[in-house]
């Protein structure tokens, strides 16, 4: 991909904190799961806190893995709430019936956090084939939980976004006619109520780059999103003002480039939190690969969703 992308200021630090999940899902670029062992540690949770105190008005958005199973997860939500910022944590619901996760329902509660919830389909057939069996109504029993507390309910504050990837080697549907479809098959059968939804395209990367490899589909799914290729999306690429910070506290340009060690900078060697301001990363040259028509094709798809949402829909 010939992109020239330069980095803005930052409007969003992303600590992805460590590949341990609870999950081992068909689609995850990091092959996160349970016999992954990296986990960032207080030392680097401390220096990110710094770093996102440099941003002014910055948000802080938590992933993993799993996020949840990070023990330094509390420290990172009062610290940045302290400073009077956003907080985002991405959780695939599961992890909250986890052993020692259970009460962070009411803590993120507490912190008024936005909570990003993965969930790939409305149907138990096509969640428990991309994960695992009986995480759809483990989901669904998450997400009755989070809607007792206020989460996503109309009128509340509290923010539950759900999020769509498609199953198989093919791109997600319009956002604004699969969150139609989600709102009437969740709440008529389950009773679910939430804030919004958002469309994420799938990786050629990671564990479903192996997938589509081992069922030769990896070439005609990547034709598929070059031939997709949408110039109105490049404005608002999330790499432009994101910076992600893996769990060793090394920088990168997006969570993908973290997947595939793609180091923020260039081949100067890595770059660790406390070495660089975020105001002296504006102008930085972004790395870019044929993994980035993920992100470009179509209506677009970032960690917030599509980037192009058509009037029509």
């Amino acid at each position: 991909m010939g992109l020239n992308l330069c980095r803005r200021a930052t409007e969003v630090v992303q600590l992805n904190l460590g590949a341990l999940c609870n999950q081992a899902c068909r689609h995850c670029h990091l092959e996160a799961g349970p016999h992954r062992n990296e986990v960032m540690s207080l030392a680097v949770a401390e220096r990110c806190l710094e770093f996102l105190s440099q941003a002014p008005g910055a948000a802080l958005d938590l992933t993993g893995g799993a996020p949840e199973l990070n023990p330094n997860l509390r420290v990172l939500v009062r610290g940045a709430r302290r400073m009077g910022r956003r907080v985002m944590v991405r959780t695939n619901l599961t992890v909250l019936l986890e052993e020692g996760c259970r009460p962070l329902p009411e803590f993120f509660r507490e912190q008024e956090v936005e909570l990003i919830a993965s969930l790939p389909c409305y149907t138990r057939e096509n969640v428990d084939g991309q994960r695992a069996p009986g995480t759809f109504e483990k989901s669904i029993r998450v997400l009755r939980g989070l809607n007792r507390l206020g989460y996503g309910v109309p009128g509340s504050h509290l923010s539950l976004m759900l999020v769509y990837n498609p199953r198989g080697a093919f791109m997600p549907g319009g956002q604004s006619e699969l969150e139609a479809d989600y709102r009437r098959r969740l709440s008529t059968r389950h009773g679910i109520e939430f804030s919004g939804l958002f469309t994420m395209t799938n990786m050629a990367i990671g564990r479903f780059g192996h997938t589509l490899t081992q069922q030769d589909e990896f070439d005609d799914y990547q034709r598929l999103l070059e031939e997709n290729f949408s110039a109105e999306t490049v404005s608002d690429l999330m790499c432009l003002s994101t910076v992600n910070i893996g769990w060793e506290g090394v920088l990168y340009d997006c969570d993908f480039n973290n997947a595939l060690g793609l180091l923020l900078g260039g081949e100067g060697g890595p770059v660790h939190v406390g070495e660089v301001t975020p105001a002296e990363l504006v102008g930085w040259r972004i790395r870019v690969g044929e993994h980035c028509y993920g992100c470009t094709a179509g209506a677009g798809s970032s960690c917030r969703g599509a980037l192009v949402v058509a009037e029509a829909e």
